[in-house]
């Protein structure tokens, strides 16, 4: 089992960037794949990206990409969402989520574990 907790979150203004932090401790945290995902009220949960186990492949959702990074370091046992030119409709709360198995995967149904989540709030 693996404990996820997010951190990073807040208030920015269009056009402004945030790093979001996710730091796993319990099991080897090499194990897991990665996932970052946002919900806003009245929607489902969409995933906004994923890395693999190695780092080497990367998955993201189309309205992110060229904005979005993801990257984990398996020596502080931590992944990261750095997000920039953030738009208004990125306002979520955004959690990141662990699955045990070598593919990223879009579907929340397939993460094991999940974090509390963290507010992210852009303003126009």
């Amino acid at each position: 089992q693996v404990q996820l907790v997010e951190c990073g979150g807040g208030s920015v203004q269009a056009g402004g960037s945030l790093r979001l932090s996710c730091a796993a401790s319990g099991r080897t945290f090499s194990m897991y794949v990665m996932g970052w995902f946002r919900q806003t009220p009245g929607k489902e949960r969409e995933c906004v990206g994923g890395i693999n186990r190695s780092g080497g492949s990367t998955y993201y959702l189309d309205s992110v990409k060229g904005r979005f990074t993801i990257s984990r370091d398996h020596a502080k046992n931590t992944v990261f969402l750095q997000m920039n030119s953030l738009k208004p409709e990125d306002t979520a709360v955004y959690y990141c989520a662990a699955r045990e198995g070598a593919l990223v995967m879009k579907s929340e149904t397939t993460y094991d574990y999940w974090g509390q989540g963290t507010q992210v709030t852009v303003s126009s």
